[in-house]
């Protein structure tokens, strides 16, 4: 037993502005009486406003009354408020998340009108300034839109009796909320008590015909009325997104529901009486989608697999975090259980076809437990379709269902010719004819329903013009005299030649003419009574006109156009090896040697024939030598060679002796210079050749710093800046021809002066050097016992002297007291006298060293020295 409302429908909004105001509206009648061809009515306009806004129900309104063939306004009435009532629910319990409140109020218009019949009807309107503001569906930036609500009186020339009627009447429940991104399904049904056939359809909902605010209300202004403007994947036919459909036949809105916000939508509900729409009603109103859930189980009201498929794949609707369990049991027409499973959703291929059962309990024996039950019809071969004849504006357009169903026969059609500017753009026929009045694509709607159930929705765009396409694949041409030519066109319907004269047929679409002289030919096309015309005039020649360009003079290896003057159709030069495209009017030669072309024009069996002689002189030698490559602001003498008359070298102004062939060149980084050079033998153009000139960046020459070792101890040299070296002298090296020599010693020395040569690719050279001074100690540290750090550039920093040693590991400075002043374990580096910028006093302090020697020993040392002030 379901515990809970499956989802609710809500007109609960928070009011923002003071333009918020009317949610929803409709307009209702019911026929009270006919006396002397008068009929009367009891009319009823319904308004929804939200219960939080300061606005008041206009007291009175106007009802308008308009003629529904000519718009013709017939008259205007002034109704009071009849009653108010409240309307207000808030859904509760366990089973339910973040349930919304809703409230609105509902004001009721009633009066009595007597109206004599009318061929064409009647349309009822009344307007609002202002709808609710922020409609997600609408465009930005319109949210003070009104709405304009609308009914029909049918009129006695589509069936005698129809002035003699009810309206529909919606019966739906007003208190209900949509959760967000939850399916659902509600009731848009109505009823009539005509008994006619109602078919139901999302349409444009409409704004108000006329601004500004009106405590009495306004009048609306005469029909047709304008839809209001939908935002980016909505429109009248989807006012909820994709995935919200309404049932034609049923009234049911089901699918999935947008994000949360506000929605309008208009609901039509088409009156059909003697398989003819008599009348539209229409419900306009505004949703609001929260973010509540409810757990529930939800589906279909039934699933049909009338398509190529007997597999089914189905799923709860509702998404309610409360739901925990799923117990599915299918059963067949005789009872019996044939698939059951505990999974979230149910996957099954039926064995045969017929009418299955399929039952869904969610949280079974919890608070919040629900069953569904659901039709399941199998069918499969049902294909709906249909085909259409004629597209012609103010014509028939004939649709033909073209429909098939293998088990059943099809036995409903409800067609939407999908015609914005009328509400009667419907038909129960099979085969139903409507002519449209406006011109455009209009996407026309088949629902069609077989005797086993089965229903199916197709759509097909139907472009409608003024007159039947009509197109010929060219408009002027032209033929030899003795020739014919065929007249091609495209297009739908009966064809009509004209003249009569040199033409193979009349009444056909592409004939044969061979007039002896320019002809005109019109062309008529007739689609069931919608008319076009076109066209074609056939220039006639006995003989081709041809005036070729005069013979010239290129340079070697350039290309020309060989232009001609000629009315021919068609064009062959030759000799075709050294031509673009020889087979068009002016082609681009390109040759190297003199040649003679010849091209032959012709129109049909007529055709002339020309010559153009294209003499070619060679090019200018102009040769600038090869490229070189040079050291860093040096200079390199360039070789020209030409057999031009004159030349020049460029750029020019990193050149001495720019004028003749042989400059120097002293560029400061790479340039490439080009020699060009001309000559008076008939080739206007230079000729040019370059040569480039690499200069090569400055040689940074390093030997290393200055040293000292100890005899017997190896010492690694390690030049740099250049890809070849030279060392002088030799002395004690391993190689003096390489970047890291190594240099070994086996006696004592004041220092040997080393000098390094580093050459680059192209052979320049720089020079850098370096002094090994070699003791014959062991590996020791000298460090002074005092120096002087007045900044006169001597003897200003305590450093130690590294001899034999591999490395420092520490070198620090003390005060009398103990306190560390200095640390450092760089072999060269020392103090300066100052313990964080502050000078320090003249006296003595102690020192204290760590190194590793060159052969891995350990060495260690302290001593005193003297700082002098």
């Amino acid at each position: 037993m379901k515990k809970y409302v499956l989802l609710y429908l809500s007109f609960f909004w928070v009011h923002t502005a003071i333009a918020d105001h009317i949610t929803g509206g409709e307009i209702y009648y019911s026929l009270t009486g006919i006396s002397g061809g008068q009929y009367q009515y009891s009319i009823t306009l319904k308004l929804f406003m939200v219960c939080n806004t300061e606005r008041q129900f206009n007291n009175p309104t106007y009802v308008s009354f308009f003629n529904k063939g000519t718009g013709e306004r017939v008259k205007d009435v002034s109704v009071n408020l009849a009653r108010t009532e409240l309307l207000s629910y808030t859904p509760g319990g366990p089973c339910i998340s973040n349930p919304p409140t809703v409230c609105y109020r509902v004001g009721y218009y009633n009066f009595s009108i007597t109206l004599p019949a009318s061929e064409d009807g009647y349309i009822l309107s009344s307007q609002v300034i202002y709808r609710v503001d922020g409609m997600k569906n609408l465009l930005a930036g319109y949210d003070q839109v009104g709405a304009t609500y609308t009914a029909e009186i049918p009129g006695n020339a589509l069936v005698p009796d129809a002035p003699a009627n009810n309206s529909a009447q919606f019966t739906g429940d007003d208190l209900v909320v949509i959760c967000a991104n939850n399916s659902f399904s509600y009731s848009f049904a109505a009823k009539d008590k005509d008994n006619d056939q109602l078919s139901y359809s999302f349409c444009n909902a409409y704004r108000e015909t006329s601004g500004g605010f009106s405590e009495g209300g306004t009048p609306t202004g005469p029909p047709p009325y304008t839809s209001l403007p939908y935002g980016q994947g909505y429109n009248g036919s989807l006012p909820l997104g994709a995935n919200v459909s309404i049932n034609p036949a049923t009234g049911l809105l089901s699918g999935v529901a947008p994000a949360e916000g506000t929605y309008v939508i208009s609901v039509c509900v088409a009156e059909i009486r003697n398989n003819t729409v008599i009348a539209t009603q229409r419900k306009d109103i505004q949703i609001t989608i929260t973010s509540c859930s409810i757990a529930a189980a939800t589906l279909l009201p039934e699933y049909n697999l009338c398509g190529d498929t007997k597999n089914i794949s189905i799923r709860n609707m509702s998404n309610s975090p409360l739901i925990k369990t799923f117990d599915w049991q299918f059963t067949n027409a005789a009872g019996a259980i044939v698939y059951t499973t505990t999974q979230q959703q149910a996957n099954y291929t039926f064995p045969d076809t017929g009418i299955y059962k399929v039952k869904l309990i969610i949280n079974k024996s919890d608070a919040c437990s629900d069953s569904a039950v659901s039709m399941v019809r199998v069918y499969p071969g049902f294909v709906p379709g249909f085909r259409f004849n004629g597209i012609c504006l103010n014509k028939p357009t004939q649709f033909t269902d073209t429909s098939v169903s293998v088990y059943g026969n099809v036995n409903s059609w409800n067609w939407d010719f999908g015609d914005n500017n009328s509400l009667a753009d419907a038909s129960g026929l099979q085969h139903p004819a409507y002519t449209y009045t406006t011109a455009g694509t209009k996407n026309v709607r088949l629902i069609t329903s077989d005797s086993k159930g089965c229903t199916d929705t197709v759509f097909g765009n139907v472009t409608i013009v003024d007159k039947p396409p009509l197109a010929t694949a060219f408009k002027d041409t032209l033929i030899c005299k003795r020739d014919s030519v065929q007249l091609f066109t495209t297009g739908s319907g009966n064809y009509t030649w004209s003249p009569n004269i040199f033409i193979t047929a009349t009444n056909i679409a592409s004939p044969i003419v061979s007039p002896p002289v320019t002809t005109t030919y019109y062309v008529d096309l007739n689609d069931n009574g919608c008319l076009n015309r076109d066209s074609l005039t056939i220039h006639v020649v006995d003989q081709v006109a041809l005036q070729a360009m005069g013979d010239t003079t290129i340079c070697s290896g350039d290309t020309i156009t060989l232009g001609i003057i000629s009315n021919g159709l068609k064009y062959s030069w030759t000799p075709a090896s050294s031509l673009i495209n020889a087979g068009i009017k002016n082609p681009l030669a390109v040759t190297s040697a003199t040649t003679t072309y010849e091209v032959l024009a012709q129109i049909g069996s007529c055709s002339a024939k020309e010559n153009i002689t294209i003499s070619t002189i060679d090019y200018p030698v102009a040769i600038a030598g090869n490229d070189t490559m040079i050291c860093f602001q040096t200079g390199a003498e360039l070789h020209g060679i030409t057999d031009g008359s004159s030349f020049t070298w460029s750029p020019s102004a990193t050149l001495q002796y720019a004028s003749t062939l042989h400059p120097v060149a002293y560029p400061a980084s790479t340039t490439a210079y080009v020699l060009s050079a001309w000559n008076t033998k008939g080739c206007p153009k230079p000729g040019r050749d370059t040569v480039t000139v690499t200069v090569l960046p400055p040689i940074h020459a390093f030997a290393g710093n200055d040293t000292a070792i100890v005899a017997g101890q190896t010492l690694q040299l390690n030049a740099s800046g250049g890809i070849k070296y030279n060392w002088l002298p030799a002395t004690g090296l391993s190689d003096a021809g390489i970047a890291n020599p190594l240099a070994l010693y086996s006696s004592p020395s004041e220092g040997i002066r080393y000098k390094v040569y580093v050459y680059n690719e192209a052979g320049c050279v720089d020079s850098a050097s370096l002094t090994v001074k070699v003791f014959g100690t062991l590996p020791t540290v000298f460090v002074p016992t005092g120096f002087t750090p007045n900044g006169d550039g001597r003897n200003d920093v305590l450093k130690p002297i590294a001899v034999g040693m591999q490395r420092m590991e520490l070198f620090n400075i003390y005060n009398r007291w103990g306190q560390l002043l200095f640390s450092t374990a760089a072999n060269g580096k020392g103090w300066d006298g100052t313990v964080s910028g502050q000078k320090q006093s003249a006296g003595t302090y102690i020192w204290m060293l760590k190194a590793v020697d060159y052969t891995g020993a350990q060495y260690m040392q302290r001593g005193t020295v003297v700082l002098i002030r």
